[in-house]
C-alpha cells in the first residue's frame, strides 16, 4: 500500500514537471513564431518596399506607449536614485568614502536598474493595455473582420506595437537613467555634503561606454519581449470579458518574469565576455 501511494506521488510530481515544461516550451515557441511573422512583414515593408506599415499607426502607438509613460518612469527612476544614494551612504561613510556614492549609483542605474525599472513600469502601464485592447478586438470579432478583408492582423496590429515598445523602452531607459543619476546627485550634494564637482567627476570617471551600451541593449530586448508577450496573449483571448482579464494578468506576470530572466542571462553573458 505504501509503495502504491509513493508511486502515485511520483507520478503526480513527474506529471506536474512535464506539464510545466510543456507550458514553457509552448510559450517560448509561440513568441518565436510571432516574432518571425512580424520580422517577415517588417522585411517586406522596409527592405522590399512591397507593403506599407502605416506611419500613423506607429506614431499613435509611440505616443500611447512611450510619451504617456515618461512621467511615471521619471518619477520611479528618480525615487530609485534617492534610495540608492541614501542606502549606500552609511556603509561608505564607515570607510571615509562617501563620495563613492556617485560611482555606485551610476553603475547600478545604467547597467541594471535603469532598463529593468523602465521595463517593469512599462509592463504595467502599456503592456497590459495592449493585451486588453487586442483581446477586446478578438472578443468583438474585429480580428476575423480584418482577415475577411484580407488584412493580416500581425501586419496591422502586432508590428506597430513591437516597434513602439522597443523604441519607447529604449528612450524611456535613457530618461530614467538621467533622472536616477540626478536624484542621486541631489542627495549627495544636499544631504551628504559631497561637492557637486566631485560627484560629477566620480560619475563620469566610473561610467564607461560598455555601461551605456549594455543597458540600452537590454532595454531594446526588454521592449521587444514586452510587445511580443502582450500581443501574443491578446491574440489568444477566448471566453469573453473573463478571457481579456486573464490575458491582461498573464501579460504582466509573464513579462516581469521573462524580463528578470533575460536580465540575469545578459548580466552573466556580459560578465563572461568581460563587459563589466
Amino acid at each position: 500500500m505504501t509503495g502504491l501511494v509513493f508511486t502515485h506521488a511520483i507520478t503526480r510530481v513527474l506529471g506536474s514537471i512535464g506539464s510545466g515544461w510543456f507550458a514553457v516550451t509552448e510559450f517560448l515557441g509561440s513568441l518565436w513564431w510571432l516574432l518571425m511573422d512580424a520580422m517577415v512583414w517588417l522585411h517586406r515593408a522596409v527592405i522590399l518596399r512591397k507593403v506599407r506599415l502605416g506611419s500613423s499607426a506607429l506614431v499613435t502607438q509611440m505616443v500611447r506607449v512611450g510619451v504617456r509613460s515618461i512621467a511615471i518612469v521619471a518619477l520611479v527612476s528618480g525615487c530609485i536614485g534617492f534610495i540608492l544614494a541614501l542606502q549606500t551612504a552609511p556603509s561608505l561613510q564607515q570607510f571615509g568614502q562617501v563620495d563613492k556614492v556617485a560611482n555606485l549609483v551610476g553603475v547600478a542605474v545604467f547597467r541594471e536598474l535603469g532598463p529593468l525599472i523602465a521595463a517593469v513600469v512599462l509592463t504595467g502601464f502599456a503592456g497590459a493595455s495592449i493585451a486588453a485592447e487586442i483581446g477586446t478586438m478578438v472578443v468583438n470579432e474585429e480580428i476575423e473582420a480584418l482577415e475577411a478583408m484580407a488584412l493580416n492582423p500581425v501586419r496591422f496590429l502586432v508590428v506597430p506595437r513591437l516597434i513602439a515598445t522597443a523604441i519607447s523602452l529604449l528612450l524611456l531607459t535613457i530618461i530614467g537613467d538621467l533622472c536616477a543619476v540626478f536624484a542621486g546627485a541631489f542627495v549627495g550634494v544636499v544631504f551628504l555634503d559631497i561637492p557637486y564637482e566631485v560627484y560629477k567627476h566620480n560619475t563620469l570617471t566610473q561610467l564607461q561606454v560598455s555601461d551605456f551600451g549594455t543597458g540600452l541593449l537590454k532595454a531594446s530586448v526588454f521592449g521587444l519581449v514586452l510587445g511580443l508577450i502582450a500581443c501574443r496573449n491578446g491574440l489568444r483571448v477566448s471566453g469573453g470579458a473573463a478571457g481579456v482579464g486573464k490575458a491582461t494578468t498573464d501579460t504582466v506576470v509573464q513579462t516581469i518574469v521573462t524580463v528578470i530572466f533575460l536580465d540575469l542571462f545578459f548580466t552573466a553573458l556580459f560578465f563572461a565576455i568581460g563587459w563589466t
